[in-house]
């Protein structure tokens, strides 16, 4: 369905932050070095985590800006430990094949380096997989179909912005991108119109966990300043 405005076309913008250029530059240095200690993990505790902050990581996603404001996402938070070994199972047999015949040699050669392979225990390891669909078309009340714009970007956006939020509660995240994801449409009964985007995997890092001792490149290199 539409998103529409609310009853007044236009509103005051009276939300905004506001802070002096000091405190705008701790912010803005807080926020990188939070950032910069982001890794993706692929070794989960079991331990428990406060469903609050998954449900607060998506409404963050949700706050993300999108074309036309339609909103073209929808979000399936897996607790079920049948369900995610469901998804593990599938999942596995996709990679499989991904692995052995359908991936280029260049690309394995390119990940080799960080250690992954089509075995994926995270997906039942962790405690949460939060399934990430990109509603790319909907129905009215008259059942016309009403096509959604710039779906991707829009929900690339929400993404990272979950991931932020649940980076910065304490939480560390993998994302998982197996392909084709068909089949978390039946396995999480979503409808034909939503196409899955992403599994982003969440808990807390297991005890001595160990990630791949990777750089990032620097700022010269990533950005050009006119």
């Amino acid at each position: 369905m539409r998103v529409e405005l609310t009853e007044e076309k236009y509103i005051l913008y009276t939300n905004r932050l506001e802070f002096n250029e000091q405190e705008m530059l701790k912010r803005s240095e807080e926020y990188l070095q939070n950032m910069s200690l982001r890794r993706t993990v692929r070794e989960f505790s079991d331990r428990d985590v406060p469903h609050e902050l998954i449900e607060n990581g998506v409404k963050a996603a949700a706050s993300a800006p999108s074309g036309a404001n339609q909103q073209p996402w929808h979000f399936v938070i897996v607790k079920d430990p049948d369900i995610k070994k469901k998804i593990r199972q599938a999942a596995e047999i996709e990679e499989n094949e991904f692995y052995n015949g359908k991936a280029p040699d260049e690309w394995l050669n390119a990940i080799e380096p960080l250690g992954t392979n089509e075995t994926k225990p995270f997906l039942e390891s962790a405690p949460y997989l939060i399934v990430v669909f990109e509603e790319r078309f909907n129905k009215d009340e008259e059942g016309n179909t009403i096509k959604h714009y710039y779906t991707k970007e829009s929900v690339g956006i929400a993404c990272g912005l979950l991931i932020s939020s649940l980076h910065l509660s304490g939480l560390a995240t993998l994302t998982h991108t197996p392909s084709p994801m068909k089949f978390l449409n039946e396995i999480l009964n979503r409808p034909a119109n939503e196409k899955p985007y992403m599994i982003l995997v969440t808990g807390y890092p297991a005890k001595n966990c160990k990630v791949p001792n990777i750089n990032r490149k620097s700022f010269d290199t990533i950005s050009s300043v006119l």
